[in-house]
């Protein structure tokens, strides 16, 4: 027998019905909701953004290597040491450059006095031709006089013939000295001492030598921080070997590696924010786009890919972009070559080019640590053809 209990209420179904209608029609609501929430980030702000985390903090490994043979005698700095440019980092023992740097100055002093020898040879030999030319007008006088008096008689034609033989005689003198004086003028012509070929061959010699024996003593071309010492106290090194390296920490950069369909609105100049997992979010950098690739990381690869093979599979390739970063913020939260970050690029602004539209117009980097070397070689050269040449002056005197 039924109860009044089992038989269903007909008034609670429409209540369950609008129940279920009102949680559906919320949830879609809500679906709409967030899907225009959604449209409109992405309109507004998504869309003006592109980011990776396959970014890494790169900078200049300036290499230490030596351009002469040498054995170390002195190491200046170590790994982590902070070091300035000019700084002494290696030093070769200077016996052997020394020993050739005497030779050649004195090889350049002998040369200077033996060049001052051939001006002195060319005032002699213009005296002598004078000499010569002085016998010669006076044969010729002899024979002119000897001549009319042999027309009239008073004398022997042999005495004619004698004077005519002493004329010819002059006459070859004055051109063998005139031919000499030619051949040393032409040896000294439109020069002078310090600018005679064989001086300045020797002052080459002398200045390679300098050269020589300053390269024993390596400094730091840029100011930076020193990584991967391997050279050893008392080492042998030849040319080019690899010493030690200087990173300029104070001129970092990032390379950020966009996929290929990132960088569709990317452009030179715009602002970029980094997040380097060394300090986390605490601390973000502000930077600009400072260049976009060439090309993509595979193509540049030591074994790239060759898609022209049967085997192939489509994949997003990335490409390099270097951001330069605000120097105040490196000074003040140093970062090191090699670390990871996160970079976003703020794509609002797109008035710059795609690619660089102007070569550098100055040196991207440089250094003058090296200049006084060959400005002390040659003040040396001055000094050694000065001396010599006074030396040579006071001794014809």
């Amino acid at each position: 027998m039924a109860t009044s209990s089992d038989t269903p209420n007909p008034a609670t179904e429409p209540d369950n019905t609008r129940k279920r209608k009102a949680w559906l029609l919320g949830l879609l609501l809500l679906l709409i909701l967030a899907g225009v929430g959604a449209w409109a980030w992405y309109s507004l702000v998504g869309r003006w953004h592109e980011s990776t985390d396959d970014a890494y903090v790169n900078g200049n490994v300036v290499e230490i290597t030596p351009l002469v043979t040498g054995t170390v005698t002195s190491i200046g700095a170590d790994d982590g040491d902070l070091v300035h440019a000019g700084q002494v980092l290696l030093q070769f023992d200077p016996a052997d450059s020394e020993v050739a740097l005497q030779a050649a100055q004195a090889k350049l002093a002998r040369t200077v006095r033996q060049t001052r020898g051939l001006y002195s040879n060319v005032d002699s030999l213009k005296a002598q031709l004078q000499t010569r030319q002085a016998e010669l007008q006076k044969a010729q006088q002899d024979y002119n006089r000897r001549k009319l008096l042999a027309d009239s008689g008073a004398i022997a034609k042999e005495e004619v013939s004698h004077a005519r033989d002493d004329l010819s005689v002059a006459q070859a003198a004055v051109a063998s000295a005139r031919q000499q004086l030619n051949t040393s003028t032409a040896l000294v012509d439109d020069t002078v001492v310090s600018s005679h070929p064989e001086v300045m061959a020797a002052a080459a010699e002398v200045r390679q030598a300098y050269l020589d024996h300053a390269r024993t003593t390596l400094v730091a071309p840029v100011t930076g921080y020193v990584a991967k010492r391997t050279v050893q106290l008392g080492q042998r090194l030849q040319p080019g070997t690899a010493t030690m390296a200087v990173i300029p920490l104070d001129e970092v950069w990032v390379d950020a590696n966009f996929k290929e369909t990132q960088l569709r609105q990317m452009r030179i100049g715009q602002p970029v924010e980094i997040v380097a997992d060394l300090y986390g979010s605490e601390v973000k950098y502000n930077g600009t786009v400072d260049s976009l690739g060439a090309g993509t990381g595979s193509a540049f690869a030591l074994l790239p890919a060759q898609n022209a093979t049967g085997n192939w599979i489509k994949i997003v390739q990335r490409v390099p972009v270097r951001v330069h970063l605000n120097p105040e913020q490196l000074k003040e939260h140093p970062l090191r070559i090699g670390l990871s970050t996160v970079a976003e690029v703020d794509l609002h602004d797109q008035s710059g080019p795609a690619l660089a539209q102007q070569p550098p117009q100055q040196a991207s980097y440089s250094t003058q640590v090296y200049d006084r070397q060959l400005v002390e070689a040659d003040a040396l050269i001055a000094r050694l053809i000065h001396d010599n040449s006074a030396s040579a002056k006071s001794a014809q005197r």
